[in-house]
């Protein structure tokens, strides 16, 4: 487990009638615009102070309320769909990890867009109990974060964005920290009910190092401030403490990291939007088992890596056998899709192309035309 864990924890709806941000000024108020249901906009160019929050209109193409028939929760995402092409399409289906949102992951959505030419879609979720997705009744008051919860909650988007899984693209799930537990969870799941899953990708967590540290994560949180003068301080925090490294990231993902105080009122100050050390009855469950469900996937397999890690026994072996790609990433934390979401990218979209690439042979003896070969093996 990277230091930064140990630091710091480790379809389309019709537009909503615009709402203004607590903490926004009028200058702020297009931002804000920017940020509702449907296509995004980019706001009106015009300078801006280096720590003001930026608009998740510059890096996904559309903001969703997805609400699963029967759930409880209605939950915020963020889509930006893949250039038409022939054959399915392939969408990252990604998971961001405790605390954070899906905005986490707005700088690599831009950064995988780019890097494949527009071939692959991006999909990121608000879990339950973080961002802006809301949940009624008793759960309101504490978010369930259970790993039997989190992977329906991720079943029942894919199942309410992409009801039929014979039109629906293939996947390619991300998860990140706590995030891998539900992804993970999700890939034989999926493929049982007829969904394609091309690959599953892990970042930043290994079974055996997170289950030692979580008799640290207490102090950890703990020590993090408990609140925030304005959310331009709270993304100062979180760059000035390693915990994010990418000033880019953090100006889009760390204004859904928190909300202002009970008082209310324009000029108070932002607390955390999770309560982590709520969330304690769930660590062993969220990393239990990991790497057997990792190395056991039923398709290609990547994990990414911040700095040299200590692998597990199961994932030692698995390497040693060629079951999954290893990547180490140099000179980020634990938040590596944010601090650096361009190499990120590179790996996600070469892993993508190897394992799904389609080969074409030479014609076989009595047949006139080239045969095609689909493979979509491990890595």
């Amino acid at each position: 487990m990277s230091d930064e864990f140990r630091r710091s924890i480790l379809n389309r709806l019709p537009p909503m009638a615009p709402t203004k941000a607590p903490w926004a000024t009028e200058d702020d108020e297009e931002e804000e615009l920017a940020d509702e249901l449907g296509d995004l906009v980019p706001p009106p160019s015009r300078a801006a102070p280096a720590l003001a929050p930026l608009s998740a209109s510059e890096f996904f193409g559309q903001a969703l309320e997805v609400t699963p028939d029967g759930g409880d929760a209605v939950f915020r995402a963020y889509l930006t769909e893949p250039a038409p092409k022939a054959g399915k399409p392939t969408y990252v289906l990604a998971h961001h990890g405790g605390g954070a949102s899906a905005l986490s992951f707005a700088a690599l959505a831009r950064a995988v867009a780019a890097r494949s030419g527009g071939e692959l879609g991006f999909l990121a979720y608000d879990a339950r109990g973080h961002g802006k997705t809301r949940v009624s009744g008793a759960e309101a008051a504490g978010a369930d974060l259970s790993l039997d919860v989190l992977l329906a909650d991720l079943l029942a988007v894919v199942r309410h964005v992409f009801p039929d899984p014979r039109a629906a693209p293939s996947f390619l799930l991300l998860g990140h920290s706590m995030g891998a537990a539900p992804v993970l969870s999700a890939a034989p799941a999926l493929q049982n009910l007829g969904y394609t899953v091309c690959g599953v990708a892990v970042l930043d967590v290994v079974e055996g190092t997170a289950i030692e540290a979580l008799p640290l994560m207490k102090g950890i949180i703990q020590k993090r401030p408990a609140s925030f003068p304005s959310v331009s301080a709270a993304i100062a925090w979180h760059l000035n403490s390693g915990s994010i490294r990418n000033a880019t990231s953090a100006r889009v993902s760390v204004p859904s990291y928190v909300v202002p105080a009970a008082s209310g009122g324009p000029d108070d100050k932002q607390v955390w939007r999770t309560n982590l050390l709520s969330t304690e009855p769930f660590w062993e469950g969220w990393y239990t088992g990991l790497s057997q469900r990792f190395v056991s996937a039923r398709c290609a397999r990547l994990l990414v890596l911040a700095g040299q890690e200590r692998l597990d026994r199961e994932l030692m072996v698995g390497q040693m056998q060629g079951k999954f790609q290893l990547e180490v990433m140099q000179d980020v934390g634990h938040s590596l899709h944010e601090d650096d979401p361009e190499t990120l990218a590179t790996t996600l979209v070469a892993f993508w192309r190897r394992n799904t690439q389609v080969l074409v042979l030479p014609p076989k003896i009595g047949v006139s035309r080239p045969v095609e070969v689909k493979q979509v093996g491990e890595a």
